[in-house]
């Protein structure tokens, strides 16, 4: 008789359908049915849900919303001093100029940035983070990346470091197939 497979808590998930078992029963159903995929597919859609709705909550107590987060998490990477024009900003979050106008208008309400014209090109907008933005971020991007720390801990760093090269191949291939270099937050805001 087959060992039910474990979760790394070393529940058993009894009452779900596994991947490999959905995949199983397509191809009981369907014969010939190409349900490969689903033993790979599936579980990425179920991490990126419980990796999104994680953070949601992390952020929520942090008293900041996931797109004015990566609105401020792109301005503190780039470097003193924090000034990006819109055009950037929104090449660098992955997201449409009317998205990162909207956030830039939220958080320049909130005292996070300040936006100023820009020199050369008609109508460019320079963003630059505030000390309160810089602060907010500071703290707020500790509480992520140290809750997401946590989440792939039952991992080794080996297999950290195998599975985002592994991952990271997998997003390229895709990315190529779909004709879409384009990637948001899972869940994330516009």
């Amino acid at each position: 008789m087959a060992k039910e497979p474990q979760t790394a808590n070393g529940d058993s998930g009894a009452g779900r359908d596994s991947a490999q078992d959905i995949a199983a029963a397509w191809e009981r159903e369907r014969p010939g049915t190409p349900a490969d995929s689903i033993g790979i597919v599936t579980p990425v859609w179920q991490l990126a849900k419980l990796f999104g709705d994680d953070r949601r909550r992390v952020l929520t107590r942090a008293g900041v919303d996931s797109a004015t987060l990566d609105l401020l998490s792109v301005l503190r990477r780039s470097g003193p001093p924090y000034t990006l024009s819109t055009r950037e900003l929104g090449r660098r979050a992955l997201v449409t100029a009317g998205a990162i106008s909207q956030r830039v208008a939220r958080a320049e309400r909130e005292g996070l940035v300040t936006r100023q014209p820009g020199t050369g090109r008609p109508r460019t907008v320079q963003v630059t983070l505030t000390a309160a933005g810089h602060d907010l971020v500071e703290a707020t991007v500790d509480q992520v990346l140290l809750r997401e720390a946590e989440l792939i801990g039952g991992l080794t760093p080996d297999q950290r470091r195998r599975l985002a090269e592994l991952l990271h191949l997998l997003l390229t291939d895709v990315q190529r197939r779909v004709g879409d270099d384009r990637i948001t937050q899972v869940g994330g805001e516009a």
